[in-house]
């Protein structure tokens, strides 16, 4: 009856394999092929610089260091205009799609979408598997929202509301770490920093997180710009409904005086040099308005709005071939009955 243990050769010649195997890790195995992804099919989860990617060897066959495609924060200072999207469904499908669909950026609304940070992170998964960019905006402008969006790993936080450079030098304080700011640390266990295993989060977050300060009250535009020259603060976001609203205009966003408040508040911005302008697409303010008028990033739809354009749009359709059926149909009836008689 064979036994079921190894030989004392065999367990001679496993030892010997194993000591080669550990004692040369290159040598006598084959070398790793690995696909040249192109920037949009990489990960997100591999676009920041993490050190464990980084693979040296004086070997030849060594795996190759991968180039992390670069963050919103340096192309904005590249001068890039990027286009986004804001995603208010929480579906992880649809932020799938609109990555798929190519948006620099798109902001997954904790404010005005139903969900929070559980209900974000899907998206941020499905974002992430297309390499698009996620921002977050979280309900209000506090450390407890700021801290459990951070440690998500997004790679812009928007706080709504800021209507001082006080608030806005808050706001930057929520997104640092002692002795710099307030936010609290849990830098090795959180998906920001790869739950730990990127050892060099600490060292970069600050360069890749982009700050986004929302200016969107009649207060806040009279400081806009010392909001935007509050150092920290990366991107002014105009929010043209609610300064409407503060200003008396709620059903009127296009008014004159509306209108004049944003412009003063877009040049005192673009004047001091300091942040870039952000801002949404309006009926009566297009994106080539918006680019023209030195806005570099701008979001075009919601997905909320896209749905709904399309949805009622589709049921138009519908309907309307309904009549035009009905129409043809009366038609042909007559032509037939006239014809019948005519006989």
């Amino acid at each position: 009856m064979a036994s079921s243990s190894l030989s004392s050769s065999s367990l001679s010649s496993l030892r010997k394999s194993l000591a080669i195997a550990n004692s040369t890790p290159n040598s006598n195995f084959p070398s790793i092929s690995v696909p040249n992804f192109q920037q949009k099919t990489l990960p997100q989860t591999l676009t920041t610089n993490r050190k464990h990617l980084t693979h040296s060897s004086t070997n030849s066959t060594a795996v190759p260091t991968v180039s992390p495609p670069r963050s919103l924060k340096s192309r904005l200072k590249n001068g890039e205009t990027l286009y986004g999207i804001f995603l208010l469904t929480f579906s992880p499908t649809l932020a799938e799609i609109a990555g798929l669909a190519g948006y620099d950026f798109a902001v997954v609304d904790m404010e005005h979408g139903h969900g929070g940070i559980s209900d974000a992170l899907p998206c941020l998964h499905a974002l992430a598997a297309t390499n698009t960019a996620a921002v977050l905006r979280i309900p209000e402008s506090s450390t407890a929202w700021a801290k459990k969006a951070l440690d998500l790993g997004p790679q812009g936080i928007m706080f709504p509301m800021i209507e001082s450079p006080k608030s806005a030098r808050k706001a930057v304080s929520y997104c640092r770490f002692p002795p710099n700011g307030v936010r609290g640390s849990a830098h090795t266990i959180v998906r920001a920093s790869d739950y730990g295993i990127d050892e060099g989060y600490l060292s970069n977050f600050e360069e890749e997180l982009l700050v986004m300060c929302q200016v969107e009250s009649e207060e806040g535009v009279k400081k806009i710009d010392e909001i935007a020259a509050v150092e920290g603060v990366d991107c002014v976001q105009m929010g043209p409904l609610d300064l409407s609203a503060s200003m008396g205009y709620l059903w009127d966003p296009g008014h004159k005086k509306v209108k004049e408040a944003l412009r003063g508040a877009e040049k005192a911005v673009l004047k001091g040099k300091s942040a870039y302008l952000s801002g949404f697409v309006m009926p009566h303010d297009p994106a080539t308005e918006l680019r023209r008028r030195g806005y570099h990033m701008v979001s075009g739809a919601a997905d909320v709005g896209l749905f709904r354009s399309a949805a009622v749009e589709d049921v138009r359709r519908f309907k309307a071939s309904l009549v035009d059926d009905d129409d043809a149909g009366k038609e042909s009836v007559v032509v037939a009955e006239e014809k019948y008689w005519s006989e």
